[in-house]
Order: C-alpha cells, then sequence, then structure tokens
C-alpha cells in the first residue's frame, strides 16, 4: 500500500469547508469539494487558508482563524453608496440584488444592495465578509498529483495547460 500524498506544491487538493464569525454562527457552508490547484497564482483559497494545509492528508480536519487582513480585508466605507431609490432600476431595489460597475481607474467592482429604505437604497461593493474576524473549518477531501497541464494554467481538471 502506498503512503498518502501529502498537500505540496503540484497537487490537486479538494477540500470542503465552513465558515464561522467571531460568535460562532456560521455564514459559509460549502459540503460539495472545492478542489485547487495548491501553490498556484491567483488560487481559489485565502492564502493563510492554503499555508495550513501544507502537508496534511485526506481526512484532516484543521482550523484557521483569520484576522480581516488575512481573509477578506477591512471594510472601506468609500465602496459604500446610498441614493434615491427612484434612480435605481426596480429590479435592484431589494436586499441583496447585485450589479457590476466600474470605479473611475478602470477596476470591476460587484456591487450589493445592502438596504433599502422608503426614499433612498444603499449599495457595498465591500466583499460582505470584509472587516470581520472568521474561522475556517477545513477538512482535506482529496490530494492527488496534479497534471502538466493543471500545474501550467492552475486550474484542476484543465487539459490544454491554457489558463
Amino acid at each position: 500500500m502506498s503512503p498518502e500524498m501529502a498537500v505540496a506544491t503540484g497537487t490537486v487538493v479538494s477540500v470542503t469547508y465552513v465558515m464561522r464569525d467571531e460568535r460562532g454562527e456560521i455564514i459559509e457552508y460549502v459540503d460539495v469539494p472545492v478542489a485547487y490547484v495548491h501553490g498556484a497564482s491567483g488560487g481559489t483559497l485565502l492564502p493563510k487558508v492554503e499555508q495550513v494545509l501544507e502537508g496534511h492528508v485526506a481526512g484532516d480536519r484543521l482550523s484557521v482563524t483569520l484576522a480581516p487582513e488575512e481573509g477578506f480585508g477591512p471594510r472601506d466605507e468609500r465602496l459604500i453608496f446610498s441614493d434615491d431609490i427612484e434612480n435605481a432600476p426596480p429590479e435592484l431595489r431589494h436586499v441583496g440584488a447585485r450589479f457590476d460597475a466600474e470605479s473611475a481607474d478602470g477596476k470591476r467592482l460587484e456591487f450589493r444592495v445592502s438596504h433599502v429604505g422608503d426614499r433612498h437604497l444603499t449599495v457595498d461593493a465591500n466583499h460582505p465578509f470584509a472587516g470581520r474576524t472568521v474561522i475556517v473549518e477545513v477538512t482535506v477531501q482529496n490530494v492527488r498529483a496534479a497534471t502538466d497541464a493543471e500545474r501550467r494554467s492552475g486550474v484542476p481538471g484543465r487539459t490544454d495547460g491554457l489558463q
């Protein structure tokens, strides 16, 4: 019987996870495995979570606490805007509605409606978890060697080697 493969650069890792806030409340739950190429630039996982997974094998469970600067960043009040509700199309007049916009410097931002009042609505381009400390409980589901194409592209399942 061969030894289990450990998480290392150049492996495809599948994980499930639960994310909790500081009070222990579940804020995200993913029970369908998410796969990524460990060590690939622009990876799927937050860098500290990926770092903590290094050396672990399938079946391992671990927990990592992320301060805002290690996770989803601080809240930026400059990314929150209120406007007269009449200036918004009807399909955006409910909490949770999302739309994309471009900043003055050409950066694409995703806004979500965070508050709707009688006369105004508020939109926010901060990540919903920005400014929050989160606890990520990760379970390693599978670890395997990445193919050459997966290592080149940084994407699990790629067969063409392109991004």
